[in-house]
């Protein structure tokens, strides 16, 4: 059972396509964990309020309880929309988010905008709230913030601003490639690090010749010894190599904050390193909760 709130408690949720993560706050405090695999991707726009007070009702009062949300819940197909945000501009806080109409009064729905950028075209949404995290943490940090994952970002960051991004859709082409694609024939289950140093090299010297390398890993396993765990690091080199070659205005010459899973922060702050940039890395849930406090707060420390 929780803890009813008190007045001055609030909820804090990240809600992604696949996966539902609740925080309650108590300040800047967690004093609850919550979570589901009732993503945006599972559910109608009907459906949120229910999914949301399944998980959070035991902790509800009779009075209004204020909710952050961020992520897919904001998104054409979530919730409601919630508009994006033109850069350059900082990290959205409370004042920007869009009211949610709930059926149950105890629930003070707010979603967080995302952000997006006219030329080259591009949106994000979600990491707006982990960059707003990390600024919270380092305010005076100027350089690019990359966020790895699906569709990796890099973002500009002046003055508490996000200047410009690029989205690099690194994390899907390797799925496909790796599970749906002639190489999954090839690919094993571990990254042979050496390898992955390799194909990262190759792809800053040509990354022209991507695809070609791409069949170079079927080829190898046929007929050239390349063992599987090689395979796999070098496609995941090809990948990130890939991708650094077309973010190098954004890195090169540059502070570099990563965040991220763990080991997928570790595999691009060691891409990183080869071209003699040391990272930043950080990774786990508190940078999410910290981006949602900072936008909270933002706002409360405003009235």
């Amino acid at each position: 059972m929780g803890t009813a709130l008190d007045h001055d408690d609030w909820i804090a949720v990240d809600w992604g396509t696949s996966n539902l993560r609740i925080w309650v706050m108590r300040g800047t405090q967690i004093i609850a964990r919550l979570s589901s695999d009732q993503g945006m991707g599972r559910i109608t726009p009907h459906d949120y309020e229910a999914v949301l007070l399944d998980l959070v009702e035991p902790h509800l009062g009779a009075a209004t309880t204020r909710v952050l949300v961020c992520g897919m819940a904001g998104s054409r197909q979530g919730w409601v929309e919630a508009p994006y945000t033109a850069v350059p501009c900082a990290p959205p806080s409370l004042a920007t988010a869009v009211s949610v109409n709930t059926a149950d009064p105890r629930l003070g729905v707010s979603i967080l905008p995302g952000m997006k950028q006219g030329a080259p075209a591009d949106v994000m949404r979600g990491e707006e709230t982990q960059i707003a995290g990390y600024l919270a943490q380092k305010p005076h940090f100027e350089g690019a913030i990359c966020l790895p994952g699906t569709h990796s970002k890099w973002a500009e960051i002046r003055h508490g601003a996000v200047t410009q991004f690029r989205t690099f859709m690194t994390g899907e082409v390797y799925a496909l490639l790796s599970e749906a694609s002639i190489l999954r024939h090839s690919v094993g289950a571990t990254c042979d690090l050496a390898a992955f140093d390799g194909a990262v090299e190759d792809m800053m010297r040509h990354p022209e010749m991507f695809s070609a390398e791409l069949f170079g890993l079927r080829a190898g396993t046929l007929v050239a010894d390349l063992g599987a765990d090689a395979a796999l690091g070098r496609l995941s080199g090809l990948m990130i190599g890939a991708e650094l070659a077309g973010a190098r205005t954004y890195w090169q010459g540059q502070n570099v904050a990563l965040i991220g899973a763990s080991r997928i922060g570790a595999l691009y702050g060691r891409a990183l390193a080869a071209q003699g940039v040391t990272a930043d890395i950080t990774s786990g849930e508190e940078i999410v909760v910290a981006g949602l406090s900072a936008a909270y707060h933002q706002t409360e420390a405003q009235k």
